[in-house]
């Protein structure tokens, strides 16, 4: 994957929601799991919530327009190195996610679509 290709993108209503969860919870992050707690889910947490380690990998921060800081796009290590040949779309989609996750309430969920890349 070239450089100017982004690892991470976030769709305009995932932007949008991530507007409005900073505003109510503050900075915030995605950690995208390996099937636990929600298959594969993207999760939203306060900042620093999610403790990540070595066994993750920081694939994007993210500029939303209205939101101050970036927002930081965690994978697991392991999960990341099947994946690493996509382009990740974060989109948000009608339905209930993982109660761990800050949209939870809304009555929506975080969902990550992939597109394959040239390597």
């Amino acid at each position: 994957m070239d450089e100017e290709t982004p690892r991470v993108e976030l769709t305009p209503r995932a932007a949008e929601l991530l507007c409005r969860l900073r505003t109510e919870h503050g900075p915030l992050m995605f950690h995208q799991s390996g099937g636990c707690c929600d298959g594969s889910a993207p999760m939203c947490y306060p900042d620093g919530e999610f403790r990540t380690g070595g066994s993750d990998v920081l694939l994007a921060e993210l500029a939303v327009e209205g939101v101050p800081e970036p927002v930081t796009f965690w994978m697991s290590r392991s999960q990341y190195e099947a994946w690493s040949h996509t382009r990740l779309i974060v989109d948000v989609v009608p339905g209930r996610g993982s109660g761990f996750s800050l949209e939870a309430p809304e009555g929506v969920r975080f969902l990550t679509r992939s597109r394959v890349v040239d390597a």
